[in-house]
């Protein structure tokens, strides 16, 4: 069996969010050899390596990990974006977000039969509320209808005084103009690079960023076990 050098790190919030002792590991080729023991004293531990290591990815297999998604980092550097009309998300809009949450993002790696029926929606819907707090994410952004009902909404976190990520983006048919009102805030924010991350199966958000100007940066596994 090949060897695994690296550390397990716990995973708190989501250990406690999910009920299930959770860490995940970082392999370090200075760090020491993980043992069998070391990953049974967990219920669900996670690996992400980049795509191309497939060495890595064969040992993780020997060790019982098993393949659940694919993902692509991709970022766009900022130009010149007009306001699109987006407003901030409220707090009393927080239960209708959390509905559009739950379904839109039923199908993530928090799926079953990973994490129990109902687990991803929940996830990613405590993940939108706290975007509209500004905790985590720090900004939500939607689009109305006339009616003032939400048609879509994305949420963003400044990581540095460069950088920012785009946390959630969901709205059947609201792709492009999500996309400009995150530009616009991150140009607000006189940022230089948006950045993003997909399942790399979800070939529709990809098309989407890929046109709003996007490039793929890396390419990843996550596994479990």
């Amino acid at each position: 069996m090949s060897r695994l050098n690296g550390v397990l790190e716990s995973l708190q919030w989501e250990s406690d969010f999910f009920s299930l002792p959770s860490a995940i590991v970082r392999l370090r080729d200075d760090a020491p050899a993980l043992t069998e023991s070391a990953f049974t004293a967990w219920q669900r531990v996670q690996a992400k390596i980049p795509a191309d290591r497939t060495d890595l990815l064969d040992a993780l297999q020997q060790h019982g990990f098993k393949l659940v998604e694919g993902e692509a980092d991709l970022s766009i550097t900022l130009t010149r974006h007009d306001a699109p009309g987006a407003e901030m998300a409220a707090e009393q809009d927080i239960p209708v977000l959390r509905q559009m949450a739950a379904q839109a993002f039923a199908q993530s790696r928090f799926r079953a039969p990973w994490y129990a029926p109902g687990d991803s929606g929940r996830f990613y819907a405590q993940w939108v509320e706290n975007a509209v707090k500004g905790t985590f994410d720090h900004v939500c952004l939607v689009f109305r209808a006339g009616d003032s009902q939400i048609q879509g909404f994305v949420s963003l976190r400044k990581l540095n005084e460069r950088e920012a990520r785009i946390g959630l983006l969901a709205g059947r048919g609201m792709g492009e103009k999500l996309m400009q009102a995150a530009l616009y805030w991150a140009q607000e924010q006189k940022l230089v690079t948006l950045r993003v991350a997909t399942q790399v199966g979800n070939t529709a958000a990809l098309k989407r960023y890929i046109a709003s100007g996007a490039n793929i940066d890396a390419t990843a596994y996550w596994l479990y076990r």
